[in-house]
Order: structure tokens, then C-alpha cells, then sequence
């Protein structure tokens, strides 16, 4: 693909405009580091744009507060106080959605998962966000805790033109199957296979 041209056009009657401008189901998975670091960038730039972002953390404590949370709020506060950019919602499963104040706990992991499905499936059915960030969701789905077949009826149906990213590895063939971008991120080397722990700056 030189220069963003693709390296062939369908035949479906669209106009260059109207295909550009389609919305997109994409998934970043793989064994390799950055999955949700590029989703995180990809949130950043949609804002820039002055789209409404939403990101949803579906597997990560509510206790853990990551770099990327603390830039992309203070980018919608700063939205909320000048308009520039677009507004941005961060939630995390159990105690971290914003939705559901009660403490969470192991056992109720899967049972927070199912709830956040649902509040991010009403959401799509209002149109509420222009990019949905699906922060490591193909665990929930691997694990059985969201139904696939729901998972990805829902998304191929989504109505209006709303983006969604879901990263996390094994990524379901169906999920695969239905998105529109996929990219894999493959591990060749990582300082933790030598014992060396995540360090602030480069792992949060």
C-alpha cells in the first residue's frame, strides 16, 4: 500500500469519499508488547480529531491507574474547558466503572466483565462514542465470561459510524474473522524474559 493507496478498489458502487469514510473494526493482538500502547496513541489522534472517545479496561485492576489514563483525561477535561479536541471517558471493570460504585472482587470478575459488555453494547445501540477502546476484551471472550457470537454480531451491526479497537492476545477467529484491520504484534525480544520488571515510563 505506497503513499495510502490501496492496492485495489471493489467494485461496490462507493465513492472514494463514501469508502474512506466507513467505520472500521480493528484488533490489535499477538504475544508482542504495545497492543494497547498503539489503541492508546490511536485514542489520542481520534481526539485530536474531536471525536468522542470512549475506553473501556476490561481486565486490568481499578486500583492500577496507567500513564495513557492520566494524558487522555486531562485531554478531555481540556475539551471541557476550551473545546479543543473531542471528549473522553475511561472506565475500568469492578470498582473502576463509573457506572457500578460496589468493590469488586475476583470472584466477581467474570460477572463485572458481562456488566461492562452490556453498558458498552447500550452505548453502541445510542451512538454514544465515535471510537470505543475494547482494552484487553478478547480475554473476557476467551475465557467465556461475553458471549462471541454476541460479541460479534453486535459490532458487525453497530449502527452509525462508530470505530472500535479491541486489543489483547488470542484473539477469537470469529473476532478475526469480522474485523476489518488485524494486526499482530509479534514478541522477538522482552527485557522481562531475563527477569527484568516493568519500569515506570515504559510499562505504565
Amino acid at each position: 500500500m505506497p503513499k495510502g493507496v490501496p492496492e485495489s478498489v471493489p467494485d461496490d458502487g462507493l465513492t472514494t469519499a463514501q469508502r474512506r469514510n466507513q467505520p472500521l473494526l480493528m484488533v490489535n493482538t499477538g504475544d508482542g508488547k504495545g497492543k494497547s500502547t498503539a489503541a492508546f496513541g490511536l485514542a489520542i489522534r481520534s481526539w485530536n480529531q474531536g471525536w468522542n472517545v470512549g475506553v473501556f479496561q476490561f481486565v486490568k485492576s481499578a486500583k492500577w491507574r496507567i500513564g495513557e489514563q492520566t494524558v487522555l483525561e486531562r485531554l478531555g477535561q481540556l475539551h471541557e474547558e476550551t473545546g479543543e479536541g473531542g471528549p473522553v471517558e475511561w472506565h475500568k471493570m469492578g470498582a473502576g466503572w463509573s457506572w457500578k460504585r460496589k468493590e469488586g472482587s475476583v470472584e466477581d470478575h467474570a460477572r463485572d466483565a458481562a456488566d461492562g459488555w452490556a453498558e458498552v453494547k447500550r452505548r453502541i445501540a445510542e451512538e454514544r462514542h465515535d471510537l470505543y477502546v475494547l482494552d484487553e476484551f478478547t480475554y473476557p471472550m476467551e475465557w467465556g465470561w461475553v458471549d462471541v457470537d454476541d460479541v460479534v454480531e453486535t459490532l458487525a451491526n453497530r449502527p452509525g459510524r462508530q470505530f472500535v479497537m479491541i486489543t489483547g492476545r488470542r484473539a477469537h477467529p470469529q473476532l478475526v474473522e469480522a474485523a476489518d484491520m488485524v494486526t499482530e504484534m509479534t514478541k522477538v525480544k522482552h527485557q522481562m524474559d531475563r527477569g527484568q520488571k516493568g519500569q515506570r515510563g515504559i510499562e505504565w
